[in-house]
């Protein structure tokens, strides 16, 4: 039986979005590719730091901060990290002091790359940023640097790679009432509803999401566009679990909860692919609308195969949910022009 609602009122929470995020329909697109009806999520719209999904998560994420009375946020990411440039930006806004430990993940060393994009934005935010190689972990650092500052008197708060930890994926839960409730409204429903899956975060979310409302978690179809497809599956599935627990509801999910799949990510994380640069294309010539490179990009061009391979098909519905991350296509001027 489903749920109509969803509180998730218990858990601290900060206002950084600009309220639920619309819905719309791409007719253009939709026709173009000859098989299902494509709508977008439009989650990049918030005007809180460029926009993006991860302010979903920061919301709560800087909602428990504030609750330990943190003053002091420190997050880890790569070079080009949206999740660094949204947690500078909310720092910024909620007046607390942000340090980023950003990793050379990606064998990407061009002057856009490095020094252009998000982490451009990165500083003006006000961030401190900490550029490490690829083979220094993150977190083990930026723990680190929490206890030499915890030693000066500071209060720091440390947030894990994409914010997604349970208390992070808190947002997709609450994204996934939104969606449908949306769906509900509008007297349209999704077939499926397709996301990246990075840090695993938006994807768990969504699941647990759809699992306390009685909805078919396996219509959340997720494209692995950082880790290898049997890691990502299972970082996933452990957010599942550990996010569910969280809601404390009773909740039981199905060994077969996630639909993965791996064949966008191409070479590996943040590496441009023949299918990215299509979707990309497609989508700005059509609806004028604006795909990144690392995330929504690989996902998107899943989406796309997926009609062509006759698995989306005339009569169904597909919603993308459209992440944000516009700032990395500056950074990545050499491999789009």
């Amino acid at each position: 039986m489903k749920q109509s609602k969803l509180d998730l009122s218990r858990f601290p929470q900060t206002s950084l979005r600009d309220g639920p995020s619309p819905i719309q329909h791409l007719p253009r697109l939709s026709r173009k590719l000859g098989g299902a009806e494509i709508y977008v999520k439009r989650e990049d719209l918030d005007g809180l730091g460029g926009g993006g999904n991860k302010l979903r998560k920061l919301e709560f994420l800087f909602g428990e901060a504030q609750a330990a009375g943190a003053d002091t946020i420190i997050t880890v990411g790569g070079r080009q990290s949206n999740h660094a440039r949204l947690t500078a930006a909310a720092a910024a806004r909620m007046g607390m002091r942000c340090e980023l430990v950003l990793s050379r993940l990606v064998p990407i060393e061009d002057r856009d790359y490095i020094d252009n994009g998000n982490v451009l934005l990165d500083g003006l935010f006000g961030a401190v940023i900490h550029d490490i190689s690829g083979n220094v972990s993150a977190l083990d650092f930026a723990e680190d640097r929490a206890a030499a500052l915890r030693r000066e008197g500071r209060n720091v708060y440390v947030c894990p790679l994409g914010g997604s930890s349970p208390t992070g994926c808190l947002g997709y839960v609450a994204c996934a009432a939104e969606i449908f409730g949306q769906a509900d409204e509008r007297g349209t429903a999704f077939d499926h509803i397709v996301v990246a899956n990075g840090s695993g975060g938006m994807h768990a979310g969504l699941v647990s999401g759809a699992i306390a409302m009685g909805h078919d978690p396996r219509s959340i179809v997720g494209y692995t566009v950082l880790a290898p497809l049997e890691k990502a599956r299972a970082t996933t599935t452990e957010k599942i679990l550990r996010t569910t627990e969280l809601l404390d509801l009773d909740l039981v999910v199905p060994d077969d909860a996630i639909t993965l799949h791996g064949e966008q990510l191409g070479t590996g994380y943040g590496l441009p692919t023949t299918a990215m640069r299509e979707a990309l294309g497609l989508m700005a010539s059509l609806e004028g609308l604006l795909l990144d490179p690392v995330y929504s990009g690989k996902a998107f061009a899943g989406l796309i195969q997926e009609i062509r391979s006759g698995s989306f098909t005339l009569g169904m519905n597909v919603l993308f949910v459209m992440s944000g991350g516009l700032p990395s296509l500056f950074a990545y001027r050499g491999a789009l022009s």
